[in-house]
């Protein structure tokens, strides 16, 4: 960014400048002036500089590289990426990470069971038979259920807990390659994500040890249908990263269940027996609808109690509508036919491509939920060479912190012939094939 397209005199003004001209100017460079540039250049202490660049990495708009200055986020002033419309321009999308529609429960069915009756203020927040039967969800797959709420939304949940444990400028282990929706939340929080290397059994033991070793304060963990790279744990290795936690009593343990009963997977958990702070959300997104909007969570009293009370201050409650018809839909019978022919079809549809992709010596990963991660030596040439072929896939760059480069491959929707006809077409592009997982 260019030092003359930067004013103010104090570190709000500054800031906010800076977040204009980030907006405005799309620059090339996202490098930052140093900080004595622009406290020269501006006339003003490197402290205020300072400050305002503080500002701008609580916003989520910077990151600070120690002595390699200060850059623009990637993506942090950019719109969200237009998706993929195989309609208007012949492509199939395979990046968005979608349920496929038709293996949804229908909802126009579940609305007719749905109680109407208004809910006024100082009715009960979370309705109370959503809470009884996700208790008896959790419940089922080993995880205590003494203090459950519900939030709008996986990401809102780990949002609120991280809020009532950490402060701007703690660590938080995360998975690497990660969501990068965690890794926007963690900056928009001032939060600093410290990588965990993972396999195709989640985060490594060793990984997570020495990040513990190195005081972060909070730590995500997917346990199943990791996204983007399909790893899952099983007992061995869940009951390894488990010791790790009870040892460590002041890290709090926030672990994301994204696919549930569609996972392809066992339900696993680290919090059996549970660490002193801990929370498990279970998003409904991929399993009954995106546009739900609505997770359950449980976790220790005081951390759900924080989060009852946050929640509170702010938005209230989740809507009771939403609420009625994520329990109709979810605890429906011939719901539960339908996920777990879902789950069946989407285990169907991911081994058919990592099979296929084998056959052309093509290292891929997916051992659960419907995305699978393909190391490649160059992402960006393999994306566009793909577009070209008619295959819109995502780059694993947003997904990557200290990983080797990746594509992801949603494959939800691909049926088994182009699965086949997908893996021909990546073989034939040079550079395509690397081994490194992560």
């Amino acid at each position: 960014m260019k030092l003359n397209s930067i004013r103010g005199s104090t570190a709000a003004d500054i800031a906010a400048s800076i977040e204009r001209a980030a907006h405005s100017e799309r620059p090339a460079s996202g490098r930052l002036p140093t900080i004595r540039e622009l406290a020269a250049a501006l006339r003003v202490s490197p402290v205020t500089v300072a400050a305002a660049y503080r500002l701008l990495q609580t916003r989520g708009l910077v990151v600070g590289l120690g002595r390699r200055g200060t850059r623009l986020r990637p993506h942090a002033t950019s719109r969200a990426a237009p998706r993929v419309n195989p309609s208007s321009d012949g492509v199939v999308d395979l990046a968005t990470g979608n349920p496929d529609p038709d293996l949804l429960p229908p909802i126009d069915v579940a609305l007719r069971a749905v109680n109407t009756a208004p809910h006024l203020y100082g009715d009960p927040l979370e309705l109370r038979s959503l809470i009884a039967f996700a208790s008896a969800e959790f419940e089922a797959d080993g995880i205590p259920s003494d203090a459950v709420t519900v939030t709008s939304g996986a990401l809102d949940a780990v949002e609120r807990v991280l809020r009532e444990h950490v402060r701007p400028g703690d660590r938080v282990a995360v998975e690497d390659p990660t969501l990068p929706a965690f890794l926007d939340l963690l900056a928009s929080l001032g939060l600093t994500p410290h990588a965990c290397a993972i396999d195709d059994m989640g985060v490594e033991p060793g990984a997570l040890e020495r990040a513990l070793g190195q005081n972060v304060r909070a730590a995500i963990v997917t346990p199943r249908a990791h996204n983007p790279t399909g790893a899952a744990m099983n007992a061995r290795r869940a009951a390894d990263l488990s010791r790790l936690f009870r040892r460590r009593t002041q890290v709090v343990l926030i672990e994301v269940d994204p696919a549930g009963p569609v996972s392809g997977a066992d339900a696993i958990t680290l919090v059996d027996p549970s660490p002193e702070r801990w929370a498990v959300v279970k998003s409904t997104s991929k399993f009954l609808g995106p546009d739900l909007r609505v997770a359950v969570v449980a976790g220790d009293r005081l951390t759900i109690a924080r989060v009852e009370r946050r929640q509170a201050l702010g938005i209230r409650w989740v809507s009771h509508l939403l609420q009625s018809l994520t329990l109709a839909l979810w605890s429906d019978p011939s719901s539960g036919r339908l996920l777990a022919r879902a789950a069946g079809v989407y285990a169907q549809r991911r081994t058919a491509l990592i099979e296929a992709l084998a056959t052309h010596g093509i290292t891929s990963h997916g051992r659960s939920g419907f995305n699978v991660w393909i190391p490649v030596a160059e992402e960006t040439a393999i994306v566009q060479a793909l577009a070209e072929r008619g295959w819109g896939v995502a780059a694993g760059e947003r997904f990557r912190l200290r990983s080797a480069p990746a594509i992801r491959v949603t494959t939800s929707a691909l049926v088994p012939d182009e699965a086949r006809r997908f893996a021909a077409d990546l073989a034939a592009i040079p550079h395509s094939r690397a081994t490194a997982f992560a």
